[in-house]
């Protein structure tokens, strides 16, 4: 009998059935002791909807707007690391999936293809995503790269001037290029179809860095050590001077990611962001820091409106898109989400995953009478004691 794959978390089960040990916990772990990761999860379920009854629901409108650009729903894929080791050429898989589906997708800095082989494969318009490392000029080729490409956003994740602590990827030995060794010879024969798809992958590394591996990691084989380069090449010393650098620099618009602060939210805005993204990393950087989902209140209180608000981190389903946007989102993005789709089923897996969570937040939608989604605030959700 076929498999049936009708939740997130299906393709989760079957993402760890097909990858190595090592990228399934670098996908689906957190930082320290998971704190934050638990966290994000908890507090969305906790929240509770709003049932409604004898509501005209016969038409459902999911479209809106993110970041200026049409959307079919609130929904997007956001930039992830190694994306392409999930599966073969995994960025174009997934952004091919979102630009059928009608959402945005975002390539990483640290993605396996390169911006270049996004945009010859016509998986256009994308979104960017940059980190602020040491070589100034780097950054700078970056966003000159995103400009040829016609990305229309450009994504600055913030919450990474050190890598938080991932004891999983240590206890795996995650490295890159994946290199078979005593520790996972096993794991990785127990996985043909993975490593099967990756023997025919056009690339292997840091598509984006090809040609800039200097200095202690670089060598026959690129960078050996994920954690080793951002050891490296990350710059603690950045400030909202490097933001404002980025921001003069880049002419379409600007997104700041990594936000759970009021005061960040402001200077954000401030500095002329055009959205924001309530992002804790994926519970991957400060663990015991809160859930996006209860810092989200707090940030789009502080903005009044000055920007858009996007969220990420624990949404697995259409409901958690539909209780982000009652607590103050225009949008959310997913990360753990769509990894674990692109390694279920790669581009067909991608899409399948996008149309669960568009079924569920219809439904749900209807189920709180809720016609479009544009019009979602905080009387969806139920209160006890409310009237």
């Amino acid at each position: 009998m076929a498999r049936v794959l009708n939740s997130i978390a299906d393709m989760r089960e079957l993402a760890r059935r097909r990858l190595p040990r090592a990228l399934f916990d670098y996908i689906d772990r957190g930082s320290y002791d998971e704190v934050t990761l638990r966290r994000n999860r908890a507090d969305l379920e906790a929240l509770a909807l709003r049932q409604r009854v004898m509501v005209d629901v016969s038409n459902i409108n999911a479209a809106t707007t993110m970041a200026g650009q049409a959307c079919s729903m609130p929904l997007g894929i956001a930039p992830t690391g190694l994306a392409g080791l999930m599966h073969r050429d995994g960025e174009i898989c997934g952004a091919r999936a979102a630009a059928a589906a009608g959402i945005p997708f975002c390539l990483s800095t640290l993605s396996i293809c390169s911006i270049e082989d996004l945009a010859e494969a016509g998986a256009t318009p994308f979104w960017f995503q940059l980190y602020l490392m040491r070589d100034r000029g780097f950054n700078e080729r970056l966003i000159g790269r995103a400009r040829a490409a016609r990305c229309p956003v450009l994504v600055l994740t913030l919450d990474l001037p050190v890598q938080g602590v991932r004891r999983r990827d240590a206890k795996n030995g995650l490295a890159v290029p994946i290199r078979l060794s005593w520790r996972n010879a096993f794991d990785m024969a127990s996985k043909p179809r993975w490593t099967f798809g990756m023997a025919r992958a056009r690339r292997r590394n840091f598509g984006n860095l090809e040609g800039h591996l200097t200095g202690p990691q670089a060598g026959h084989e690129g960078f050996r050590s994920l954690a080793a380069w951002i050891k490296d090449q990350f710059n603690a010393a950045v400030t909202w001077q490097d933001a404002a650098w980025v921001r003069s620099l880049w002419p379409g618009k600007l997104v700041l990611k990594g936000i759970m602060d009021a005061e960040d939210a402001r200077r954000a805005a401030d500095l002329g962001a055009d959205a924001v993204v309530v992002s804790n990393h994926g519970g991957r950087q400060l663990d015991g820091a809160p859930s996006t989902i209860s810092a989200l209140p707090q940030v789009a209180g502080a903005l009044r409106g000055r920007c858009e608000v996007l969220l990420d981190g624990g949404i697995m389903s259409g409901q958690d898109v539909l209780k982000a946007l009652a607590r103050g989102a225009n949008g959310c993005l997913i990360g753990k989400a769509y990894m674990y789709c692109l390694a279920a089923g790669g581009q067909a897996g991608v899409a399948q995953g996008i149309e669960i969570l568009r079924g569920e937040l219809a439904v749900s939608m209807a189920l709180a009478g809720l016609t479009d989604v544009r019009r979602a605030d905080g009387s969806i959700l139920w209160q006890a004691g409310g009237g």
